[in-house]
């Protein structure tokens, strides 16, 4: 399994934006994490397109846009446009979410589906097969600098189990990102459960040292 971490920008400052994503990228990160509020379906207020095209040019890897937004089609062709290669979406947010899965792979983009830690399962009895990721809150959204949920694990697990009855038939990549209170001293049962792509904020923004802190995210992950 391939392991990735995705620093979230949610924590970066602002004012440095740029410089800051240059820096995680030069750090080891592997991707960007793209956090979308609206005050509306979360209770905070974050950025938009424009900030997504502005951080393109200086992204190396891919941006991973999570849209905490609702509605959510209207915005996901300007976020394709500025550049987002992922667009996660929370099914509460969409009228349809089939049809929002689509509009995303026609705008070129990865879709997925996001999970808050009370959202059931039930959704991906539908989706699974149109999905590239799946993404499980493991705080409630709306707010960096959480402290990770420990009741999401066994939800990672069976997320996991999911992906991989999936994968024997279709041979499809899906890949399992968890966001919320991911630490240097929790990854590895967030891995040992089954996730693959780990959303690190204040875990790694949290300091000056960005290599030193991925470095230690990966040290709790097993050999690849």
């Amino acid at each position: 399994m391939s392991y990735r971490i995705a620093p979230s920008i949610l924590s970066a400052d602002f004012a440095r934006l740029g410089e800051e994503v240059r820096a995680v990228i030069s750090a080891g990160a592997d991707l960007i994490h793209f956090d979308v509020m609206d005050n509306h379906y979360v209770p905070n207020l974050s950025v938009g397109p424009l900030v997504c095209e502005a951080i393109r040019p200086h992204s190396s890897v891919p941006i991973d846009v999570h849209l905490m937004i609702k509605p959510v089609d209207r915005i996901v062709p300007d976020f394709a446009k500025a550049g987002a290669n992922i667009i996660s979406f929370h099914p509460e947010a969409s009228e349809h979410i089939d049809r929002t899965i689509a509009l995303i792979h026609e705008c070129g983009c990865k879709a997925g589906l996001v999970f808050n830690p009370a959202t059931p399962l039930a959704y991906l009895d539908h989706t699974l097969d149109k999905l590239d990721l799946v993404l499980l809150m493991s705080v409630n959204p709306g707010f960096g600098g959480q402290k990770f949920l420990p009741s999401v694990l066994p939800k990672i697990e069976e997320v996991r189990r999911r992906i991989d009855r999936a994968a024997q038939s279709s041979g499809r990549e899906v890949w399992l990102e968890v966001d919320g209170g991911v630490k240097a001293d929790n990854i590895s049962s967030i891995a040992a459960a089954g996730a693959d792509t780990f959303v690190a904020g204040s875990a790694v923004f949290g300091s000056g040292d960005y290599a030193g802190k991925i470095a230690g995210l990966r040290a709790g992950l097993p050999s690849e």
